[in-house]
């Protein structure tokens, strides 16, 4: 295999044509997970889909709220389409292979929108805090203006970061192992084989792992705590409930995306460490199924959705039964 010869601060860097993604090497029956991923993935683009066409074409859910659900259907639709379909090439295809400018690629959309479902979940959750803590300033606080220039903001800090991270892997010689432990081109895995200093990229990796998932995971928290707290001064026990209830949704996509990744973090700090494939699997899973699930935990649990769902649907079979009619 020749190595593609570049120069950058008078020193020649070696960048090989492509790496080999190896993950699940021993994990019995896998191609049956792949068709599950394959199932996981159509599920995800039908209801995010259609959680976006609901949103979008309905004039009366263009509020904050339904931005921000807009924004984490936009995003798991990405995410999702990101990473899937390149792991059922690479895993049950067997075309393990990966071009050094596509995993570049790959690598870049996959960590900016992992970090901005992170974000999008801390957003969900300010919306949260606003409604119920602050209800007399909700109006004039949390504006559909508002929202906007904090959706905005997150997008241009998250591209921005995540560029600057995947933009310094260029730095890096590969002289070494070419074969990438992990379910995609994953950022830890690949510098690591580098034949050069890679402090910079170690730091760079802990500091997204911070921003990606410890900063939101605590706003998240510090909300739940101050709505616990307002909720339990309330008076009445049945508004109470009412107010509880309307958090619930959010809980369940927070307890979704971020249980799996702590436990593997956990079990890997206290236990001694986790086999790297049950890793990699448990956290392709978490990658995967997150996008699945938001848009049907969403469409369940808001009124609002339900109600725009089942128009559609009634819509639907009206047309089916002029079309037989005809």
């Amino acid at each position: 295999m020749s190595y593609l010869r570049t120069t950058w601060n008078n020193s020649v860097l070696l960048h090989p044509p492509g790496f080999y993604i190896i993950g699940f090497q021993t994990l019995p029956l896998i191609s049956i997970y792949f068709i599950f991923l394959a199932f996981v993935y159509a599920v995800t683009v039908l209801f995010n889909g259609l959680v976006i066409y609901v949103i979008v074409f309905n004039s009366a859910l263009r509020t904050p709220k339904f931005l921000a659900v807009v924004n984490l259907a936009i995003i798991d639709l990405i995410l999702s389409t990101c990473i899937i379909p390149s792991m059922i090439k690479i895993f049950l295809v067997k075309d393990n292979f990966i071009p050094f400018n596509l995993c570049l690629v790959q690598m870049y959309t996959y960590y900016t929108f992992v970090s901005l479902e992170s974000c999008a979940l801390a957003i969900l959750a300010y919306d949260r805090l606003v409604a119920i803590c602050f209800p007399m300033q909700q109006n004039s606080v949390n504006t559909l203006k508002s929202m906007s220039f904090i959706v905005a903001v997150t997008w241009s800090l998250f591209i921005g970061i995540v560029a600057f991270a995947v933009g310094i892997i260029t730095w890096l010689s590969f002289c070494r192992s070419l074969t990438v432990f992990s379910y995609f081109c994953d950022y830890s895995p690949v510098y690591r084989l580098s034949c050069n200093d890679y402090s910079v990229h170690f730091y760079t990796a802990s500091l997204l792992s911070i921003l990606l998932l410890v900063l939101p995971f605590l706003f998240i928290v510090m909300t739940y705590i101050s709505i616990i707290i307002t909720v339990f001064n309330m008076k009445s026990v049945v508004r109470r409930i009412k107010t509880l209830s309307t958090c619930v949704e959010h809980v369940i996509l927070v307890g979704i995306f971020y249980l799996p990744l702590f436990i593997i973090y956990i079990y890997g700090f206290y236990f001694g460490g986790i086999h790297p494939d049950h890793r990699v699997l448990c956290l392709s899973l978490a990658s995967c199924v997150a996008p699945c699930l938001n848009p049907i935990v969403y469409s369940l649990k808001t009124k609002e959705i339900k109600v725009r769902f089942k128009a559609i649907v009634r819509k639907q079979k009206i047309w089916a039964i002029k079309a037989i009619s005809i």
